[in-house]
């Protein structure tokens, strides 16, 4: 259908492709490249839903005939939200910290 909005995944995410991608919806990634600042005062849902807005919004700009999806998933363990680890050590050290432990995997879409 060529009057067909084409969609495109405003995430570089491995996890967010393959889901698409079995429910054979076809799609573009384009990643967002926003810094994932967000106001203070957010409580754990407003946070992701913010920054999923935020990510399809600056991607939308540029592709205006297009759906683009934006999503942000964050942890969170003992009223803290725990951002993306700097690397393979502090992933590590991250899981082991929630390992039979009671935390909540909140994802936003937008």
């Amino acid at each position: 259908m060529s009057g067909e909005k084409k969609l495109i995944l405003a995430s570089t995410s491995p996890r967010r492709r393959s889901l698409l991608r079995k429910l054979g919806i076809p799609f573009r990634v384009v990643g967002s490249n926003v810094q994932e600042s967000f106001p203070s005062g957010l409580n754990p849902f407003e946070t992701v839903r913010f920054l999923a807005e935020k990510k399809a919004k600056a991607v939308a700009k540029f592709y205006h005939d297009h759906m683009v999806v934006g999503a942000d998933t964050t942890v969170v363990f003992k009223g803290n939200l725990l951002g993306k680890p700097r690397d393979i050590e502090a992933a590590n050290c991250m899981l082991r910290n929630l390992r039979a432990k009671k935390h909540c995997v909140v994802t936003g879409l937008a």
